[in-house]
């Protein structure tokens, strides 16, 4: 995400990060539960209607980039060459964010903290399910527009669950595989394997529609 150019967002954006990283700081060191918004502002030095102007909710906190990421699947869509299918477009972002080192596809030592802090949390878990249903909602909208179809086109809608189902596993597994291994590059392997077999099963399953 480009970087707001006038002083007020940029200092708007500094204090949100800020207040993440503590955040962050607190729920690995303790556990998501254990961890009030009192105390996730006392160490932020700021007050607690601030983290909420930034943060509606707690876990927004720890999830903070979902937005980011959701901007990622919504540009790369907008975007792609027009002699690339829209699945295989999305496939393609999938390796230039492993290629990039993006933080929602880091597979190491402190993503697992990450990851172990939402398997020790129930509202962690069910946020991460909501998101994932929101990510797969926005996803076939997306791919709707770019083929000139209704938002609520049953073939886009297929093509968004199937993918998501894809990612999610492909993702789980590689953080198993990290925890295996404790190899960065076996686990990133696994993850692009897994989206690149998915891939081949959602064009088949979309063979005739616009999307592959």
């Amino acid at each position: 995400m480009s970087m707001p150019l006038d002083r007020r967002s940029r200092k708007r954006l500094a204090t949100r990060r800020a207040i993440s990283l503590v955040a962050d700081r607190l729920f690995l060191e303790r556990g998501f539960e254990n961890v009030t918004v009192d105390e996730i502002a006392a160490a932020a030095d700021v007050g607690r209607m601030t983290v909420f102007n930034h943060f509606p909710r707690k876990e927004d906190m720890f999830f903070d980039r979902d937005e980011e990421g959701r901007e990622t699947l919504r540009e790369a869509l907008r975007q792609r060459d027009i002699s690339v299918a829209p699945i295989e477009t999305l496939r393609l972002l999938a390796h230039r964010l492993v290629a990039e080192q993006k933080p929602y596809v880091e597979f190491s030592a402190r993503s697992q903290g990450f990851i172990e802090t939402i398997e020790r949390s129930e509202t962690l878990k069910a946020r991460a399910r909501a998101i994932r249903d929101e990510l797969a909602q926005l996803v076939a909208v997306a791919l709707s527009e770019c083929a000139g179809r209704e938002p609520t086109d049953p073939d886009a809608g297929l093509a968004a669950s199937l993918l998501l189902a894809t990612w999610t596993v492909a993702f789980l597994q590689a953080h198993r595989t990290f925890r295996q291994t404790r190899d960065t590059e076996e686990a990133k392997a696994a993850f692009l394997a897994i989206v690149d077999k998915g891939t081949i099963g959602l064009k088949a399953a979309l063979a005739g529609t616009p999307y592959a």
